[in-house]
């Protein structure tokens, strides 16, 4: 089974969402982690909500800090924001390392239902990248 590490600054809302979409996707041929350099402590409320239209289950999942997963091996760290990016350390075991930078859902302004759109429309981003990988990854 190959691994992925999906970094992000809180790790609250993309890292998190990308965790369990890569888990979804990654068809029991992955599996995936998802942690912060600066772990917010909670899974975003509207986060734990867009996964739940994909009849996917954040409430149970916790805030890492990446420290937990430095000697860990993995074929894969996918860091998701532009902070995670310049402070994450080198993963020397990591195969591949790719940057895919997303909105933080979490900056949307509003009401919670145009917070939603944003939540949305960020999941939905993470979801086509994760598809698009795997079906690259299997060509």
């Amino acid at each position: 089974m190959k691994r992925v590490l999906i970094l992000c600054t809180g790790n609250s809302c993309r890292s998190q969402m990308a965790e369990e979409l890569w888990e979804s996707l990654g068809k029991g041929e992955w599996e995936a982690e998802s942690a912060g350099s600066k772990p917010s402590g909670y899974v975003h409320p509207l986060a734990i909500e867009a996964m739940r239209e994909l009849e996917i289950d954040l409430s149970e999942n916790t805030s890492k800090h990446l420290d937990q997963f430095t000697e860990q091996q993995f074929d894969l760290v996918v860091t998701v924001c532009d902070n995670a990016k310049e402070s994450c350390p080198v993963f020397s075991g990591a195969t591949q390392t790719l940057h895919w930078p997303f909105d933080d859902p979490a900056d949307a302004t509003g009401t919670d239902e145009e917070k939603m759109k944003t939540f949305r429309r960020v999941r939905d981003e993470i979801k086509t990248k994760i598809q698009t990988f795997l079906a690259d990854e299997s060509a």
